[in-house]
């Protein structure tokens, strides 16, 4: 399920990294999906 949820991620959120955003300037919406992506990426990594 979250190796699903992760290729969904990937396809639709946006990636910081590529933006080169700076997570002391990330706006909290920003950080909320650094989080989602992060929770699922670990979770997906691990089954």
């Amino acid at each position: 399920m979250y190796k699903i949820l992760a290729k969904l991620n990937k396809l639709f959120l946006p990636s910081f990294t590529k933006q080169q955003l700076d997570l002391s300037k990330a706006k909290k919406w920003q950080m909320a999906i650094i989080g989602w992506r992060y929770y699922v990426t670990t979770r997906a990594l691990k089954n």
